[in-house]
């Protein structure tokens, strides 16, 4: 770029040439007039290249830009950064304070959740049941049910892939029986899981799982839903009437195949789902109690139609459970018998419909008085037809949630008929349980369910009941 001075020296020149030519005054305005801009705009390229100058700083290799023409009111002096310094080693001691003194801190990342159930109840037939050995007959009562906390995170994360190592430990309360001013805190869940398979791939690709530890097993469909996640208050009858509810100590392999995807309506829906196992076979918290172990396995086929399909999420699927259980005779001798569960069970959710059935059997070997034993075969099923309305579950409004725990409104109505027998072989021991029931769902871990139950039993002595419940399930 040319010398601002060479150019002022060019128009002086050119002023003197049209000097030499007597020009006129008005020439000799506008002359003028085009120095002085000239001029000006030379001035102003000079105090732009003195606005900042570069000078070597005390590092090598190092440039300080310095602003040599700013106002002085702006430019920082060593005692504001001394006080930015002070600043931002206050704001550091600030938040490591409160992570040590008001943050849950853990060696691995951790999530913590929980269910609280508060529920109040009113039946026909007077009761004295779960109360103390000393008591009065009663119609009605407040109860807690139900509280969970669960503790779950990963003790390796694959970020590459996605083959995650997970584990839960969950706990939950249970009135102590006989009834009394205590309570027990159980574990309920207590396992490993890990994918073997990259889970990061997509929703196209099947999952596997492979879950060591204490478990709900995967028989039937109620079974594997926990207890926060039940659309019914009390659970289906041969839950707790075959054991098929209990969980578990064994391992567990889960997984699905050919899943078909909808990325618009987020959804997926593998073509078969399966799982294989085995465990002690005795319940919870307890060591086995013999060498034998129990098998299980459950295969599930969803219907490979599209979002759009009256048949979309139409399931069926069957379970099978082969156990062994100790006997024991009338002078001690321990032998084993079968104590086998079969099942079979459909679901349709095509929103606002749904409907769920499940059938399920047992066979449990016995001894007699005379050591000649023989085998109670017992039967269970239930089936379910529900309604929802609402927007909690429409992906546009959930999109709309707030930050906290809002959530567009949505009910949900059903009708349930639910029977069990015992024992096959006896007369008088089956009972049935109708039931109608609304649902609240006010928020995402917040619910309201009312549940009114009508117990008819084949007993002629014994009469039928009506319950009514109403219950409030929180979750944090």
């Amino acid at each position: 770029m040319p010398h601002p001075a060479n150019w002022l020296g060019a128009g002086l020149v050119a002023l003197a040439s049209a000097a030499q030519a007597a020009p006129s005054t008005d020439e000799l305005q506008k002359q003028i007039d085009a120095l002085r801009s000239t001029v000006e705009a030379l001035q102003r390229q000079l105090d732009d290249a003195r606005r900042v100058e570069t000078v070597a700083a005390p590092s090598p290799g190092a440039i300080v830009a310095v602003e040599t023409g700013a106002d002085p009111a702006s430019v920082a002096t060593k005692e504001d950064l001394d006080g930015l310094r002070a600043d931002l080693e206050n704001y550091k001691y600030e938040q490591q304070r409160n992570r040590e003194t008001k943050t849950a801190v853990t060696s691995r990342g951790t999530t913590i959740g929980g269910t609280v159930v508060a529920r109040a109840s009113y039946q026909d037939a007077p009761t004295r049941a779960g109360s103390t050995a000393v008591t009065d007959d009663r119609r009605s009562s407040f109860d807690i049910p139900t509280a969970t906390l669960n503790f779950s995170g990963s003790l390796y994360r694959d970020y590459a892939e996605g083959r995650n190592l997970d584990y839960r430990l969950a706990f939950q309360y249970a009135k102590n029986s006989p009834a009394n001013n205590n309570s027990n805190f159980n574990v309920t869940d207590a396992y490993l899981r890990y994918s073997p398979f990259p889970t990061l791939t997509g929703l196209e690709e099947p999952k596997l799982t492979i879950t060591l530890g204490q478990q709900q097993i995967p028989f039937g469909l109620e079974a594997q839903v926990g207890e926060e996640l039940r659309p019914v208050i009390n659970s289906a009858q041969f839950l707790s009437g075959l054991g098929v509810g209990n969980r578990q100590i064994g391992l567990i392999v889960r997984g699905d195949y050919d899943p078909y995807v909808d990325y618009g309506f987020n959804y997926r829906a593998p073509l078969l789902e399966y799982a294989i196992g085995v465990v002690n076979g005795n319940g919870p918290n307890k060591s086995d109690d013999n060498s034998d172990k129990d098998w299980l396995a459950r295969a599930a086929v969803t219907l490979p139609v599209d979002y759009n399909s009256l048949l979309r999420e139409l399931k069926i699927g069957a379970s099978w459970y082969k156990g062994k259980k100790n006997l024991a005779d009338k002078n001690g001798v321990v032998t084993h018998g079968r104590s086998d569960r079969y099942g079979f069970d459909v679901y349709y959710n095509h929103d606002p419909f749904g409907i769920t059935y499940e059938f399920a059997e047992g066979r449990d070997d016995y001894l007699g008085n005379n050591a000649v034993g023989g085998t109670t075969k017992s039967r269970g099923q239930y089936l379910t037809l529900f309604y929802t309305w609402g927007e909690q579950w429409v992906k546009s409004f959930r999109g709309q949630a707030k930050y906290d725990d809002w959530w567009p409104k949505s009910y949900q109505a059903f009708l349930r008929w639910d029977q069990f027998d015992p024992d096959r072989s006896k007369a008088g021991d089956r009972t049935t349980i109708s039931t109608g029931g609304l649902n609240v769902f006010f928020a995402e871990t917040t619910k309201f369910q009312l549940n009114v139950n009508h117990y008819a039993y084949d007993d002629a002595a014994r009469e039928s009941v009506n319950e009514y419940l109403a219950q409030f399930q929180f979750g944090f």
